[in-house]
Formats: structure tokens, sequence, C-alpha cells
């Protein structure tokens, strides 16, 4: 889905967190993302990809979050595309940008 201004790429070398005002609720497909400053909603429909963006915050960067769910090498172009496709959507910011480091015990991890 092209947009006109260019959008944020989720170079997996990077830390990433969920945007603070990104909840993340467990669903029996994967999971639902909802942004409350936009409205968005996403579905997260790879139970693969809902295990990394759980462990964003505590991993040095998406590519090791990536490892640490065993994701092939191969397959890291894929979720890289996913990856940025919700940072474009602004439902994941780089970890220096959101101020927000750990998301335990506030309700949207």
């Amino acid at each position: 889905m092209p947009t006109d201004r260019p959008g944020p790429r989720a170079d997996l070398d990077r830390a990433w967190v969920l945007h603070p005002q990104v909840s993340l609720r467990p669903e029996p497909f994967g999971a639902l993302l909802y942004h409350f400053g936009t409205r968005r909603l996403t579905f997260l429909k790879d139970p693969r990809l809902v295990e990394i963006v759980r462990r964003l915050p505590e991993a040095p960067s998406a590519r090791a979050a990536c490892a640490d769910c065993r994701i092939p090498d191969a397959e890291l172009p894929r979720f890289g595309a996913a990856l940025a496709s919700l940072a474009e959507s602004a439902m994941l910011v780089e970890r220096a940008q959101s101020g927000r480091h750990d998301l335990k015990g506030s309700g949207l991890a």
C-alpha cells in the first residue's frame, strides 16, 4: 500500500517497541493491536509475529527478537516487512523515540 509520504523503515538492527498509545490484545487467531491516538486497528495473524512484538521491549534489536523466536534467516525479510508495516502505521516506534522502555505493569504488554 503506497503512501504519499515516506514512513519509517523497521530496521531489524534497531530497537523497536509498541507506540505508547498502542495496546496488544491476544486473540485465538493471534492478536489485535489498537492505537488509541489514531483509532487504527491491526490484526496480527501469525503467532510468531505476535511473539516478536511482545519481545521487542526487552530485545536489543528487532533482529534479536526474531532470533529469540527462532525465526530462520530465510524468513527475516518477511518479518522485517511486517515490522516495517507496523512502523509505517505508527504501531511501532524506535525505542529511543518512545520514551517507554518497560511495558510490564502497564497493561499494554
